[in-house]
């Protein structure tokens, strides 16, 4: 059996290895026995599949700049550095290991029980619509390949892209494939697919689609806006009702939870080194002894290691008042100190970034404080949602914190959504969805907020961040989104499919308030004096404030780096500015990715015509 498995996985390397482009890959018949003869041949297979999921690292990771995420480097994809003699993302070789496993099963080789069959059939066309989903974000329209190539069908492997209609029809069906047939419905840590795992996929895969057909104007006879967020809704349903399902209630003891440690279910999701099968629906599992960990810590909390990436105060002010009420409403709200800001707010606020009452294991005074003066947080908001609240961790990829891929949350996101924009959310399914989001955070329980839906508009959430935007619920519901989900991936893709592509050039990247120049502040309770904000020069600074020296550069400086805006009701905010300046391009290119020049001039090279997006 030992060596029966160790020739198994060596088949399935290499399988894997030579899968990086649509030709026919060199496998025996005496190989395709060994996969296809037994079940324990289709489990050891499938397996494989888990590699495309992201690692601990990348789901610490997942978003760069974007509206609300400041970094010191911009991605070049929203500068004028893009082009698409740059683009190199067009690769096909996952696909190809799910096909030649799904060729497989359908061969007469497979011989296994057909539930069994179903069963990895499911899983394999999980994946599929996994990978065809990240193409129909990334691209819009692509080549649809359902099974493996041969060498000589050239008109099938260069064929030009097939509509988005094409595409989100395999994904749905390949989606409600894997939930009928898949037999998984719970596993150690929730890390294998499972039947929710299907629904939830599909309840985002639809809601993306329906957007960006209503926000583009893309609807079609076949698919229709209303039509694609009636399957989101139904599919998140289907989760929802499941009893065994539910947000997340257990706090970890050992991470900082601010004032009151009953709030900290929410960050726990991030910090528990076991899975919170709760909620996660599917999830990473850390494991030291296993030497599967991430780098969180290295890379929140370095400067040059990680990117550097903060939230901007514009986004800080959209986190309501434990009352309920918008923090914008407060009278002179612009001149709130840092270190009054998360008083009395929702309680993801101090679960998300490092607040006046932070504290960490093993660190001085330097290492409670948003690290400003080092320029890991160059706004002032430094993120600890994912980080372990110990130093020993920092400068290491030893965090063992393990880490969601897919969570209720989000499902319940994802319905409120789809039913808001079909004009159908009714105040009891707002107030499990929304509400008990809100609730979690520690929110007052009251009409409007969370017990029923709202009926006035936000104003400086729609001014600052969705103007075209007039449904109070709908905005709602985006403000919802954009703090449950913060940092977890979804923002860039959410502001595309909803058409807000200039929130990533118009947005300021707005920082912590400054009180006084040339003196120091304190921005927590430790009884020490944390910044001096300046626009002098080191030298010039007074040796006591040397350690907490904050340089700001005049408007017209040539530097990157930050600047300050007066404040209407005193004193400054700090404000950052990149030297390649933020671009969304008038004509909207960027709304998605170019294909490859390499590879319209290789299709050409062979005959064949592959279209470009528009723009590029």
């Amino acid at each position: 059996m030992k060596k029966y498995r160790i020739l198994l996985i060596a088949t399935i390397g290499a399988l894997c290895m030579q899968a990086c482009s649509m030709e026919e890959l060199p496998i025996t018949s005496g190989n395709k026995a060994l996969v296809f003869g037994s079940t324990q041949g289709l489990e050891s297979y499938s397996l494989s599949f888990y590699q495309q999921l992201p690692s601990l690292s990348t789901l610490t990771s997942l978003e760069g700049s974007t509206d609300i995420g400041v970094q010191k480097t911009v991605s070049s994809f929203y500068t004028t550095a893009y082009s698409a003699e740059t683009s190199t993302s067009w690769s096909w070789g996952r696909l190809r290991t799910v096909n030649y496993f799904i060729d497989g099963i359908h061969s007469e080789l497979c011989t296994v029980p057909q539930a069994d069959k179903d069963h990895y059939e499911g899983l394999a066309r999980w994946f599929r619509a996994y990978f065809y989903f990240d193409k129909l974000f990334t691209y819009g329209g692509v080549p649809w390949f359902d099974h493996c190539l041969k060498n000589d069908e050239l008109d099938e492997m260069y064929k030009n892209r097939d509509s988005r209609d094409v595409i989100i029809s395999h994904i749905i069906d390949d989606l409600d494939f894997a939930a009928e047939h898949i037999t998984t419905t719970s596993s150690k840590g929730n890390t294998r697919i499972s039947k929710n795992a299907a629904l939830a996929l599909k309840s985002r895969a639809c809601l993306f689609e329906a957007s960006w057909r209503r926000y583009h104007n893309l609807g079609t006879a076949d698919w229709t806006a209303e039509k694609l967020y009636g399957l989101a809704a139904d599919a998140a349903s289907e989760i929802m009702a499941d009893p065994l399902v539910q947000l997340n209630t257990k706090v970890c003891t050992d991470a900082y939870m601010f004032d009151n440690p009953s709030l900290g279910a929410y960050r726990s999701l991030f910090y528990s080194k076991s899975i919170m099968t709760e909620e996660v629906i599917l999830g990473v599992q850390a494991s030291l002894d296993d030497l599967v960990t991430g780098d969180a810590n290295w890379y929140w909390n370095s400067a040059s290691y990680g990117s550097c990436a903060c939230l901007s105060r514009a986004f800080i002010f959209t986190y309501l008042c434990a009352d309920g009420t918008p923090f914008t409403d407060k009278p002179k709200y612009k001149a709130t100190l840092f270190i009054n800001e998360f008083s009395n707010r929702d309680g993801r606020l101090a679960q998300t970034v490092k607040g006046p009452r932070y504290e960490i294991s093993g660190g001085g005074w330097r290492d409670r404080r948003p690290n400003i003066v080092d320029g890991t947080a160059i706004t002032g908001y430094q993120p600890i949602k994912f980080v372990e609240d110990a130093t020993s961790k920092n400068g290491t990829a030893k965090n063992e914190n393990s880490q969601p891929v897919i969570r209720y949350a989000e499902v319940l996101l994802n319905y409120a959504e789809a039913k808001a924009e079909l004009g159908q959310l009714t105040d009891a399914e707002w107030a499990e969805t929304i509400g008990a989001l809100r609730l979690r955070a520690g929110i007052q329980d009251k009409p409007g907020v969370t017990s029923s839906k709202p009926t006035k508009v936000d104003r400086y959430l729609q001014e600052t961040f969705y103007p075209d935007i007039t449904d109070p619920v709908i905005l709602e519901i985006r403000r919802e989104r954009a703090i449950e989900l913060v940092y977890e991936g979804f923002r860039a893709d959410d502001l595309k499919r909803w058409k807000e592509g200039k929130n990533f050039e118009r947005v300021p990247w707005t920082g912590i308030h400054v009180p006084n120049l040339n003196a120091q502040f304190d921005v927590n309770y430790d009884d020490t004096k944390d910044f001096y904000v300046t626009y002098d020069e080191y030298g010039k600074v007074p040796s006591y404030a040397q350690n907490k020296y904050v340089q700001v550069y005049p408007e017209d400086s040539p530097e990157q780096g930050l600047r300050l805006d007066e404040n209407p009701d005193g004193g400054y905010d700090l404000r950052y500015e990149v030297i390649i300046k933020r671009k969304w391009y008038d004509d909207d290119r960027q709304y998605l990715y170019p294909i490859p020049a390499q590879v319209i001039r290789e299709y050409a090279n062979h005959g064949y015509t592959l279209d470009q997006n528009p723009g590029w």
